[in-house]
């Protein structure tokens, strides 16, 4: 077997030219499956990441009623209670859970004011002293809410960076904004990644904020005063971050189940927006059209593997006195056949290692110039090696046989 390595890469290095141009459909075919696979392979990394929640695993479970989240601008629907501590001591207990929060919000249009200076678009949101630690958010300037703020309802407000920069022009801290008419003192503001056109969220509410409502801002208050804005109590929404994406589906239903034993309605009840759903279909959509332009780029393999008989069968023929005189020698017939599969083999492998470094480069130029994603699939590149492996037996097995079953008498006389 190590002779056959390497008498088959001699061949390849003494006819290099040859070599080459006998591979290159090989090489076309299998660059043209690892730029794809690599191209929609970041294109589902960027989904998960994105749409699911940029690594923290959190997924919204709020009211809905036929399948639509309540809003509770028209009023408070009836027996709706606020979520218990008990209920979500319930759903922290989950295995899959990592940490828990409950908070109302509101999607705003003139209720956020500086001076004479109003927000057209704001997310309000009334939090708890676990929300920022649920969602993974962090201060970025000034400080964070006390736990005596939280306890007593203290008037104080952290917004983003584009209130913090279009409304309260560049120096927030310390500022009176006011909300439905009341006074809040802005304390601090979270730090914002999304806004620096990453296209990654680190909420599925920042996702819907970002997608339905134009990009707005966001400001927080401690949830102990939303009755004072609001004049009354509302149900809450649940934030609940998991361990792994792949748990948040699971999680997300059973939150949502917990909840629900709180609820006495039969037409409204607590249901997750589990985006990885949303990002399950869109994989589906992609991986179809992987599927599609994978048959389209193996035709090009079918050229190379028949290049690569061709040119085998020349070698056969070039070499029948060789043959012939390792035949007379002694040599067995599985010998020529092992000798012969083993260079076609190395052939077209040379060109799957080649083929699977053009590819990688070429999804990478690709990615940068038309602005899309890009992602190295590791057992795509061992496929492709194992296929082009594959191709070069069975291209190779009809003029190994043919070599193999030589007449050496008739090898020895033919010139």
């Amino acid at each position: 077997m190590t002779e056959n390595l390497r008498s088959a890469f001699r061949g390849v290095w003494s006819h290099k030219l040859r070599s080459f141009l006998t591979i290159l459909g090989v090489i076309i075919g299998i660059a043209s499956i690892i730029a794809i696979v690599s191209i929609v392979e970041g294109t589902n990394q960027k989904l998960e990441k994105s749409l699911v929640g940029s690594g923290n695993n959190v997924i919204t479970v709020s009211l809905t009623e036929d399948e639509q989240v309540l809003g509770f601008e028209e009023g408070v629907p009836f027996g709706i209670p606020t979520v218990s501590d008990e209920a979500l001591k319930a759903i922290l207990d989950l295995d899959e859970v990592a940490a828990v929060t409950a908070y109302n919000y509101r999607q705003s249009w003139s209720d956020v004011y500086y001076l004479n200076n109003g927000l057209s678009n704001s997310m309000i949101t009334g939090i708890d002293s676990t929300y920022f630690s649920t969602m993974q958010y962090s201060i970025a300037q000034g400080r964070n809410i006390t736990k005596y703020e939280f306890d007593i309802g203290s008037k104080v407000a952290i917004v983003d960076s584009k209130v913090a920069a279009e409304l309260l022009e560049g120096e927030p801290i310390g500022k009176i904004l006011e909300i439905r008419r009341e006074p809040f003192v802005v304390i601090g503001v979270i730090k914002d990644d999304n806004k620096d056109g990453k296209d990654e969220y680190e909420t599925i509410d920042d996702y819907y904020e970002e997608t339905y409502s134009g990009g707005g801002s966001r400001v927080f208050i401690p949830k102990k005063t939303w009755p004072i804005i609001y004049q009354f109590d509302e149900p809450e929404s649940v934030g609940v971050r998991v361990h792994t994406t792949r748990q948040m589906k699971s999680a997300g239903s059973k939150a949502a189940d917990i909840l629900n034993q709180y609820v006495p309605s039969d037409t409204i009840k607590y249901s997750s927006e589990n985006m990885e759903e949303y990002t399950e279909n869109m994989k589906t959509l992609t991986d179809a059209i992987q599927m599609m332009l994978l048959s389209i780029a193996s035709l090009s393999l079918l050229v190379g593997g028949i290049g690569v008989m061709n040119i085998m069968l020349v070698s056969v023929t070039e070499r029948t006195s060789e043959i012939g005189l390792k035949k007379a020698l002694g040599a067995k017939r599985r010998t020529i056949l092992g000798q012969f599969l083993t260079e076609s083999a190395v052939l077209t492998s040379v060109g799957g290692i080649i083929g699977v470094l053009v590819g990688i480069g070429l999804a990478k130029v690709i990615s940068v110039v038309a602005n899309m994603s890009f992602g190295i699939s590791v057992p795509w590149i061992i496929i492709a090696v194992v296929f082009s492996l594959l191709i070069g037996i069975v291209f190779g097995a009809m003029p190994a046989s043919r070599a193999a079953r030589l007449n050496p008498i008739d090898a020895l006389r033919r010139e």
